[in-house]
């Protein structure tokens, strides 16, 4: 009878920690038609954008497994991709945008593989416009693309704090095509510090709002893109923010410093603002308003506005509009992936739909 007690309690247990295992299929098909002026060789723009509209399109498979005493196992795949033509962004790889696999628990979250990093979760909640087609992506086309190769990460909740970091044998073997891509694989036998990277990141949220601050290190080395053509050259980013909610409204902005040293102009800083108001449940309106300075070179100032119209709670209509103010020196589009001409003040404007799954 014991035999039998002790059989059936193990079967049970059995079917508890290896029963509760799922895999999701899930993505966002986001385009539309996009209009700007004073294109780099002159005229306007118009046509159907290739990186981003009001977010990236893509595709993924997440799975997750309970270990049982509150482990839990997990992996997650994610391409991105051109909903205009169906090719892969972030280099034409499959899994581009996210490639990992870890173990989560009470003590936090250990992650294995290419990861979004801390510069990334840093914007998601004080950048009220995010990875948009109108977006601080003009400015820097690193931040909507904050990812890390070949990186271990953690990141651990504690009573409204979340502290994590992540370190990098090799931040990313992509290149040159795709966003933000820098061709430095590392993980050199004999050069330790080549194409390495480590982001950290100390934030604070509860009902009302919350502030959050990151560090971003990144090394270059031996034939990647300029300007971190060696492993002396170091790219940097601090990055402090916040945002308060009061009802359907939310306020946010936030200040990002850049430092590379094997650069003419070394140092640049983007100061943002913005704010989230649901008009109604359907309906929301978003605002932003950001400042670049390219130290003793040149500066911008681009203002966006977007209206999205839920028709369901996977589909939504949305309308961008951009107006980017150069600098005599200053070459920065309105629209992420477009040009204008070394000087010119541009008007960017795109009307899209999108599709979550």
């Amino acid at each position: 009878m014991k035999k039998t007690l002790v059989a059936a309690a193990l079967a049970a247990a059995s079917a508890l920690a290896w029963g509760q295992s799922n895999v999701t299929l899930y993505g966002i098909v986001d385009t539309g038609v996009e209009y700007y002026n004073n294109a780099a060789k002159g005229g306007s723009f118009a046509g159907m954008p290739t990186l981003t509209g009001e977010v990236p399109s893509r595709f993924g498979l997440r799975g997750q497994e309970d270990l049982g005493g509150g482990y839990k196992t997990f992996f997650v795949l994610e391409s991105g991709f051109a909903s205009n033509s169906g090719a892969l962004n972030y280099g034409g790889r499959l899994f581009g945008r996210q490639a990992n696999l870890g173990v989560s628990s009470s003590f936090g979250t250990l992650t294995l593989g290419r990861q979004m990093n801390m510069s990334m979760y840093v914007l998601l909640n004080a950048d009220v416009i995010g990875p948009s087609i109108h977006s601080m992506a003009s400015f820097d086309s690193y931040l909507p693309n904050a990812r890390s190769d070949n990186a271990v990460g953690y990141m651990g909740k504690f009573q409204g704090f979340t502290v994590g970091g992540t370190y990098s044998f090799g931040r990313d073997a992509a290149g040159p095509a795709g966003p933000s891509a820098t061709n430095c694989a590392g993980q050199i036998a004999g050069d330790a510090v080549a194409c390495r990277q480590y982001t950290m990141m100390l934030a604070y949220d509860n009902a009302w709002g919350g502030a959050a601050a990151s560090y971003d290190v990144m090394y270059g080395g031996a034939g990647a893109t300029a300007p971190l053509t060696s492993s002396a050259d170091v790219d940097k980013r601090t990055i402090v923010d916040a945002y308060v909610k009061y009802g359907p409204a939310k306020l946010g902005g936030g200040w990002i410093r850049r430092n590379t040293s094997a650069a003419e102009h070394a140092q640049s800083d983007i100061f943002f603002l913005g704010a989230n108001w649901y008009v109604r449940p359907t309906f929301s309106l978003d605002a932003q308003a950001l400042r670049y300075i390219l130290r003793d070179h040149s500066n911008s100032t681009l203002l966006v506005g977007r209206a999205n119209y839920f028709i369901s709670k996977r589909t939504t209509l949305y309308a961008s509009l951009g107006y980017m103010m150069n600098s005599a020196l200053a070459a920065n589009a309105v629209a992420a992936a477009g040009t204008v001409a070394t000087g010119a003040n541009q008007f960017g404007a795109m009307m899209g739909i999108q599709q979550r799954f």
